[in-house]
């Protein structure tokens, strides 16, 4: 089966390099059910490995040659190979969550061969606590965060007794099989011109759209686009060791401050990162004059979009935030992201799903070209940092009968891109995560500390302290 790859998924392959991978990952945190005995852990990845009906999505691995006319192209792994990409960790005493964390960055600093589906899912025990930790890692060319988070969901469960629940990487019984159509590679060529009519047709308006977001910028105005991010220690070449940081806070507690300052849950997590950000490069003595800006991606609706799904692909469309970092008060940081959410919002509202991906394209192009280019560090970048929010599970959640304590979005710096946080809530929680740099972002850690500090002037500064 060969199936063409969508601009986005083929962007994101040949953006990658060894300092550069492009893959997303998430940790998962879960208490073993009770009377679970010392090999629980060993069973249940041995239970895991014996999957034989593996889903279409863990089975593809992109593909390209002098046939496909050097396109890249999904086609079906005759060698699949279960037992590389499903594997069994412990980690070294004491078994603190720093060791866990150690691990997950040392897995997400390597590339995922091309050769392969691209994917890892990592069992981890050795937990102090006897907690069992699961590590996974999907090229974002397979997923974006919102079809990942669903992917997750999909092997969840609201009953702690249920134990019939598949692994991540097999078929659903419940999935309506879809009808096979083989494609030979002499059909691309003509499906790539078809692709191309419909975005064609689609994108029409996107010129007079396109005029009014550059008109906005030109201004220094909020928008789908920015011109005016400042160049801050974060926007620099990368290298490929990364680091990973995560927390989480009680989400009734974001809650509130939305509630009393007439905001939205995502505006006070933009502002808690606003604060955090602020106040790290204060101590670095690095903060610049002028406010940073976040790349905010935003999750179009899978009916319009056809592509977000737990099967896979990329929807998503992307707001430039501006942080109001150089704002010493947290109230006016918090209302100055508001509104330069709401801003960018009424944007793509004006826009249809295939031009809001245009846009979002062509937003992003600075960032994605300049590391493919060489040209990183002599163009001012187009934002400092990315901040994502992704929804998760609204109730507690169970894997077999493991509890899923919490689960920690791990995401992708790129060159000139040193840093990216993102969040997902869970139950009432709301974690973050935070990827970096091991060398461009110093003490990342911090990062966490200042996060905590934020909330409670929020907290404070909104009278809900």
């Amino acid at each position: 089966m060969v199936h063409p790859l969508d601009p986005t998924a083929a962007g994101f392959l040949m953006a990658e390099n060894r300092r550069m991978p492009m893959h997303v990952g998430g940790l998962q945190l879960f208490t073993k059910p009770e009377g679970a005995g010392r090999n629980y852990v060993r069973d249940l990845y041995t239970h895991l490995i014996e999957s034989e009906d593996i889903a279409p999505l863990f089975l593809k691995h992109p593909y390209r040659s002098i046939k496909t006319a050097g396109q890249w192209v999904w086609v079906d792994d005759d060698q699949f190979d279960i037992e590389y990409h499903v594997r069994h960790s412990a980690l070294p005493k004491p078994g603190r969550v720093r060791e866990l964390l150690e691990l997950c960055s040392r897995l997400h600093s390597s590339r995922l061969a091309t050769e392969r589906p691209l994917w890892e899912w990592h069992l981890i025990e050795g937990l102090r606590d006897g907690r069992v930790a699961m590590y996974c890692k999907l090229h974002h060319a397979l997923v974006d965060g919102v079809s990942a988070m669903r992917l997750l969901q999909s092997i969840l469960s609201s009953d702690p007794d249920r134990r019939d629940m598949p692994a991540p990487w097999e078929r659903r019984p419940s999935a309506k099989p879809r009808e096979k159509t083989e494609t030979s590679l002499a059909d691309l060529p003509q499906q790539a011109m078809q692709s191309a009519l419909a975005i064609g047709a689609e994108a029409a308006g996107l010129p007079g759209a396109l005029v009014k977001t550059l008109n906005r910028s030109v201004r220094n105005e909020t928008s789908a686009l920015a011109l005016y991010a400042p160049r801050t220690i974060l926007n620099q070449p990368i290298t490929a060791a990364r680091r990973f940081a995560a927390q989480d806070w009680p989400l009734e507690r974001l809650r509130a401050i939305g509630k009393a300052t007439g905001t939205t849950m995502n505006d006070v997590v933009l502002a808690m990162c606003s604060g955090a950000m602020r106040t790290y490069l204060v101590e670095l003595d690095a903060l610049p004059e002028h406010t940073l800006v976040s790349m905010v991606p935003v999750g179009l609706k899978a009916k319009e979009s056809h592509v977000a799904s737990a099967s896979g692909g990329n929807a998503v469309g992307a707001v430039m935030v501006k942080l109001g970092t150089d704002l010493a008060d947290p109230a006016d940081r918090l209302q100055a992201v508001h509104d330069s959410m709401a801003d960018g919002k009424r944007a793509l509202a004006q826009m249809t799903p295939m031009q809001i991906l245009a846009m979002s394209a062509l937003g992003q192009a600075p960032a994605i070209l300049g590391p493919m280019l060489k040209m990183s560090g002599l163009v001012k970048p187009p934002y400092n940092l990315i901040i994502s929010n992704v929804p998760g599970p609204r109730t507690t959640q169970y894997f077999n009968g493991m509890k899923l304590e919490g689960t920690y979005p791990l995401s992708i710096p790129i060159d000139g891109m040193a840093l990216n946080i993102t969040c997902n809530s869970y139950a009432d929680q709301m974690a973050f995560g935070l990827t970096g740099c091991r060398r461009t972002v110093p003490h990342l850690q911090r990062l966490l500390l200042h996060l905590d500090s934020e909330l409670d002037a929020l907290e404070q500064a909104a009278g809900v302290a």
